[in-house]
């Protein structure tokens, strides 16, 4: 007789299809098996490099240029990177130079605009290298047609959210969007960051930004991006705020039905 018993059935492994969060890892003995210890370390290892990764304006430059779009390479007050990393204020603001080389772009160009769009390497250059270019492709196609006016790109190393202010004040600028590179995690060493603000001045706080995250491949698409982030300008400009007082509100029809996704309910707590 075969006294041996089957193994249970790991309910979890049938998850694991849907989502890239460790879980039903198994086990050896009281640990984790060695292919799941590597891969952690592995994705740690991607994560550190991601912070600590040059923030490559040239080839973003040459890449604008071939797009026909203008930019403008300027620096944070941090000097280098591991200030940057110690003293987040320096990162907020900008180096002297580079607020000459904004006026000076402003007294040339008077008048102001629309948009100053701020791309900064943030925590993860590697989110900025990839994303960048694919995202505005599918923005400015949609911002073109509504007419929006437009800065030269502004590129800022060593780069915070906030450093998006002082630039959309120096070049007369009604609103800012700043495309910056997020914290990585152990699954998302690549994610990019919109941060939104009507008005943009120096000494704003978080509370009148609004946020569009985790825009990559296996998150949120470049289209839905763009598209959230319009309906923000658009309701910015109309209401004349941003930040905690403007919700993001904007219809997105699933790929399976007419109905919007606001019109749908929370679904933990059931259908409306």
């Amino acid at each position: 007789m075969d006294h041996r018993t089957a193994t249970p059935d790991n309910p979890w492994l049938a998850l694991r299809t849907l989502t890239p969060a460790r879980i039903a890892l198994g086990r050896a003995g009281t640990s984790l098996p060695t292919g799941a210890q590597l891969d952690f370390q592995f994705a740690h290892a991607q994560a550190r490099d991601a912070v600590h990764l040059p923030f490559d304006h040239a080839g973003l430059t040459a890449q604008l240029t071939e797009r026909g779009r203008d930019s403008l390479v300027v620096h944070s007050a941090a000097s280098d990177r591991d200030q940057y990393l110690q003293r987040p204020d320096l990162g907020r603001r900008l180096n002297e130079d580079s607020i000459a080389a904004l006026r000076q772009h402003a007294e040339a160009n008077p008048g102001g605009v629309d948009l100053a769009i701020v791309v900064a390497d943030g925590l993860s250059a590697l989110a900025v290298h990839r994303h960048t270019l694919p995202f505005l492709t599918r923005f400015e196609e949609q911002a073109a047609a509504d007419g929006w006016t437009s800065a030269p790109v502004v590129l800022v190393e060593q780069g915070r959210v906030a450093v998006a202010d002082e630039v959309g004040e120096l070049l007369g600028a009604r609103m800012t969007v700043m495309l910056i590179g997020e914290r990585p995690g152990l699954s998302s060493p690549d994610s990019l960051g919109l941060y939104f603000t009507y008005a943009p001045r120096v000494g704003l706080t978080d509370a009148y930004r609004n946020c569009i995250s985790n825009v990559r491949l296996e998150g949120l698409s470049y289209g839905m991006a763009a598209h959230r982030l319009l309906y923000l300008m658009r309701e910015a400009c109309r209401r004349q705020l941003s930040g905690v007082n403007l919700k993001d509100e904007a219809e997105v029809h699933s790929l399976d039905s007419d109905t919007p996704a606001s019109q749908k309910g929370n679904f933990l707590l059931g259908k409306e």
